[in-house]
């Protein structure tokens, strides 16, 4: 028997339980870890922040993907990763060997990292991932912020930032709302037309852009890299999500972000054993008949990148901005759009 240890509950792990529940795989024994129960699908997370949609529409249970399968699920995170001896270490200091290692976190921000950038931030700020985290303790700001009106600050204006900026608007009317972008402008990581569409939706909510580093945060403000210091109540850590901690001494050929350097296959460079996916949802199908193909020894096939693919940007008040290639819009329908799309994945993996 192979033994297949899943590390993770992102989109192309999802995707492989859902199919594994119609075509087992013969002569594999499985080990799904993942800590939580719902994985929550992130492209949902400021629709919900907003309060356009209840918690239970934005997760994926897993416990039904995994009734009357062979797959063992502990309910842990992995801690380390030993790629030599195929060892990987869990939080509560078990171990698991594998024969094939299979990773799909989703989004990740390593706390450890932030921390150093921005010490106080892992005791008094909120992290937007995980996200089922962000859920659960979301409530609360709401709840005080019906009592008085807060002073909210987003550290990092990607496309996170800008879209839980606009929630925070819907959402806290009475309450003001900063978004500190660092060293790049707002949503830089979106293409340019969506850009300059952010910016003026920013503009029009009047939400204050800082394009300047956050360097501290104590209890009642922010220190900014340029001396200044920013009065905040609710601080929210939004920056770009990281490749998980643990991968760092696994011995895996790493990228300069840390994350997994894989082929066209999403077979680590370094170690074809270890197989790690972008999260991507449209990425997911590949990902799991690639790894499929392994486990029964036949040749994986290489994936078309795409030439072309649809961005998508939340901006509040049912709206939405889209583009693809040179075509850009927004509007209610192009966020009936997005809400379609998003709402479609959430019940495609998701059963009784």
């Amino acid at each position: 028997m192979k033994h297949l240890v899943m590390l993770g509950a992102g989109h192309a792990h999802v995707h492989l339980l859902a199919t594994l529940s119609a075509q087992a795989l013969a002569g594999v024994q499985i080990t799904l870890v993942a800590a939580s129960p719902q994985p929550f699908y992130s492209g949902m997370l400021a629709g919900f922040a907003a309060g356009q949609y209840p918690l239970a529409d934005c997760a994926t249970p897993l416990a039904p993907l995994l009734k009357d399968s062979a797959i063992s699920w502990l309910q842990r995170s992995a801690s380390r990763l030993d790629a030599t001896t195929r060892v990987v270490t869990l939080d509560d200091g078990s171990t698991l060997h594998y024969d094939v290692l299979s990773i799909s976190s989703g989004p990740v921000q390593d706390r450890p990292k932030v921390e150093a950038l921005m010490p106080g931030a892992r005791e008094h700020a909120l992290f937007a991932h995980p996200s089922e985290v962000f859920a659960a303790l979301w409530p609360r700001v709401v709840a005080l912020a019906q009592q008085k009106p807060l002073r909210v600050a987003l550290v990092g204006g990607g496309a996170m930032g800008f879209e839980l900026a606009c929630a925070m608007a819907d959402r806290l009317p009475a309450s003001s709302v900063t978004l500190i972008s660092g060293d790049a402008p707002v949503a830089a990581d979106a293409p340019s037309a969506l850009q300059a569409m952010a910016r003026q939706a920013l503009k029009t909510r009047r939400i204050t852009v800082l394009q300047e580093r956050c360097v501290g945060i104590t209890a009642g403000d922010l220190t900014l890299a340029n001396g200044a210091r920013l009065a905040c109540d609710v601080p929210i850590i939004t920056i770009g999500t990281q490749a998980p901690g643990w991968l760092q001494g696994s011995g895996l050929a790493l990228d300069d972000q840390g994350s997994v350097m894989v082929n066209t296959f999403q077979r680590s460079t370094s170690h074809p054993e270890v197989f790690a996916a972008d999260d991507g949802a449209r990425a997911a199908p590949a990902f799991a008949q690639n790894l499929r193909a392994v486990l029964a020894g036949v040749a994986p096939r290489a994936e078309r990148p795409q030439q072309k693919a649809l961005h998508l940007l939340w901006c509040g008040h049912g709206r939405a901005m889209a583009c693809w290639g040179t075509w850009s819009a927004q509007g209610r329908w192009v966020g009936w759009l997005k809400e379609r799309i998003d709402r479609r994945f959430v019940k495609k993996y998701s059963r009784s």
